[in-house]
């Protein structure tokens, strides 16, 4: 890279910043004008603090409902809960859960009418039914090591697939990680009727409560904080009635995600350094959509 004074660079001869024309300089040859170019951090984002820690709530609650569902597994494993209890909650949870998402919608313009939910529902649930014998045989041949290590892959490719980043419906793999891990835990449980239930808190917790949750964080923002703070303290308190130490650990971790790392974030921010200038990638600005008609 030279200069304008430099050898191989006469003064007579302009240097302009084009390929098309053949000139008497190197190929990496640039003027003095090369550095006025220059333009640092212009598309840097500056982060506030508690903004950053309510948008980590988001990951913390999806944590916390892990534990939820791991902690009515292990209770059901272990013969403390009936499932005809825990049927009789979910129920319950997902009606006023319907009942809440319907409220928080207003006037919006449904694609779906109510009468196409309840079949959606009503299919589902007695498919399940149906399968529930034959996904309670589905791993007899596999070792129980075998199915909590495949359980705690898929549920931990749950969070990190999970949308956070764009606040959206669960998407199909992350719904689908956390369904297979579901039925892998549930094939554990002593009978057919504790399968189906569990399939059932499942489908409540991974798929109906994150579009609750994203139907309240457009309509009613106040309550998403309040929502995330309960479903974390859900997730602490059931596992500590199981396992204190892991209650701790993972009061420790979402304390960690949700208060250290965004002090982390914004204290990292204020040192990055972006550089731009005419040696970046062209970028096409013009409205090209004419001519792919």
């Amino acid at each position: 890279m030279g200069a304008d004074s430099g050898p191989g660079a006469p003064a007579a001869v302009p240097w302009r910043k084009v390929l098309y024309e053949r000139q008497p300089f190197p190929d990496n040859y640039v003027d003095r004008r090369f550095l006025e170019e220059l333009r640092r951090n212009i598309r840097v984002r500056q982060y506030r603090y508690w903004a950053v820690v309510r948008e980590t709530g988001l990951i913390a609650q999806q944590v916390s409902c892990v534990a939820v569902f791991l902690t009515v597994w292990s209770y059901m494993e272990q013969g403390d809960l009936v499932p005809s209890a825990v049927l009789w909650v979910c129920l319950s949870c997902a009606l006023l859960g319907y009942g809440l998402y319907e409220v928080l919608g207003g006037s919006c313009v449904r694609e779906r009418t109510r009468l196409v939910d309840l079949q959606s529902a009503t299919i589902f649930l007695a498919f399940t039914f149906g399968f529930s014998p034959v996904l309670k045989t589905l791993t007899e041949s596999v070792s129980t090591d075998t199915v909590h290590a495949m359980s705690a892959v898929m549920l931990l490719a749950h969070l990190v697939s999970f949308p956070y980043a764009q606040p959206s419906l669960p998407g199909s793999l992350s719904l689908n990680a956390a369904l297979f891990g579901s039925v892998c835990l549930a094939s554990r449980l002593p009978g057919a009727l504790h399968t189906f239930t569990m399939l059932s808190c499942a489908l409540l917790v991974f798929a109906l409560w994150p579009c609750l949750l994203h139907r309240m964080r457009e309509k009613a923002e106040w309550s998403f904080p309040w929502a995330a703070v309960l479903v974390c303290l859900a997730g602490v308190r059931g596992l500590e009635s199981l396992w204190p130490k892991g209650a701790l650990l993972l009061s420790l971790a979402l304390l960690t995600l949700t208060l250290l790392c965004p002090l982390l974030l914004v204290h990292l921010q204020r040192h990055k350094d972006n550089i731009h200038g005419p040696w970046d990638e062209a970028e096409i600005r013009e409205d090209l959509s004419r001519f792919l008609n």
